[in-house]
């Protein structure tokens, strides 16, 4: 059997660098207690932007093995009054909070059973 020649690798000067693939930007909402922890990370490792810790996470992560816990959500249609639209998106825009999170608040809010009626 001839020996295997194994050469090492080292490319050579007069070929063109292989190129990474382009970054993309990826915008998400995050706790800000989230956003404190990568800046806190960030220092920890002496990464220079929020964007390395980030894809340091990404890559040292075992999503297979991940099992995320949250209520799952239905889209349900309702019928509101003009007054009760306008009413929530003003405290939408006041609270800096979506109509959905102000309703999820208002139900989570009510008591399960009506008042006893009187006879």
């Amino acid at each position: 059997m001839p020996a295997v020649r194994v050469a090492s690798f080292q490319p050579d000067c007069r070929m063109a660098k292989k190129s990474r693939k382009p970054s993309a930007p990826l915008t998400f909402d995050l706790p800000e207690s989230l956003i404190d922890r990568i800046e806190t990370v960030r220092r920890g490792h002496g990464f220079s932007t929020a964007s390395e810790v980030v894809r340091t996470a990404i890559a040292g992560y075992d999503f297979e093995g991940c099992a995320p816990s949250r209520d799952p959500h239905r889209q349900i249609s309702v019928r509101i009054t003009a007054d009760q639209r306008s009413m929530l998106k003003r405290y939408a825009r006041q609270k800096d909070a979506s109509v959905g999170e102000l309703l999820r608040l208002a139900l989570e809010a009510m008591p399960t059973k009506g008042a006893k009626k009187k006879k």
